[in-house]
């Protein structure tokens, strides 16, 4: 991590789970990062759990990723006051409990999509535009699902997956894509898709779900793997890694 030592990563959906994981994981690695989400005051508040001599390399920034507004204005500050973002973590995401064929689901869809398709290609806009304007050689981390590579059936899991896996198959698709426009702008900003099996986070928010003899990953364990893709030597690109926890059926 010594080539990020002092410099910024914006993460997203980092006011809980797998996103504070990730935005101390980051800070004690060294790097400096402004954490995005609706609720800044719970970053302000998980701030406070850090040691004292890292609080100052924590930033929360308001920023709702279903809005464009928002990102823009966010990685707006982010280049203002930190001098551009180096790295992102594109965290955000939502899973709803909803079904694709109930009636009435209009809204519950439409922010599943937004959050986890049309949100992630802003700040990967916004952020890449932010590494070019100054030639950095950054890296955009997209939190996928392994559920974005295929649909469980008949897995003690989730009780309704419904448009989640189409949004994450779009993850996985949008990385590709993303990737192949970097070479053909000539950069060498490295994109990298991670595909998590269940984690214990608030997304699993039935308690009788998180009492199956299921598997779980811990958030920590995520956060260690970002810190991994992105220590790699600059030659080195991971494109997908995969993590699932021992004994997982799906």
């Amino acid at each position: 991590m010594d080539r990020w030592k002092n410099r910024v990563a914006a993460v997203t959906g980092a006011s809980a789970g797998i996103g504070w994981a990730i935005s101390k994981a980051l800070v004690q690695s060294g790097m400096i990062v402004v954490g995005m989400a609706r609720r800044a005051e719970k970053i302000e508040e998980l701030k406070m759990s850090l040691p004292a001599n890292m609080r100052d390399r924590l930033h929360a920034c308001k920023c709702d990723v279903n809005s464009e507004q928002d990102i823009i204005a966010a990685f707006k500050m982010i280049d203002s006051k930190f001098g551009g973002a180096d790295v992102l973590i594109n965290n955000a995401g939502v899973l709803k409990d909803t079904q694709l064929i109930r009636p009435g689901n209009t809204q519950l869809i439409r922010d599943v999509v937004n959050t986890n398709i049309v949100g992630l290609i802003f700040c990967a806009r916004e952020a890449y535009q932010s590494m070019k304007r100054r030639n950095v050689d950054g890296h955009i981390v997209n939190m996928n699902s392994v559920v974005g590579h295929g649909v469980p059936v008949g897995v003690d899991t989730l009780t309704t997956y419904n448009v989640y896996p189409a949004t994450k198959h779009a993850v996985t698709a949008l990385t590709e894509t993303l990737r192949i426009e970097l070479l053909n702008d000539n950069s060498k900003v490295k994109v990298t898709s991670i595909s998590p099996g269940a984690v214990r986070t608030d997304i699993f928010n039935d308690p009788q779900m998180l009492k199956k003899a299921i598997p779980f990953l811990e958030a920590d364990d995520i956060a260690n793997s970002v810190v991994h893709v992105i220590s790699t030597p600059k030659h080195v690109e991971i494109k997908e890694l995969t993590i699932k926890p021992l004994g997982e059926r799906f």
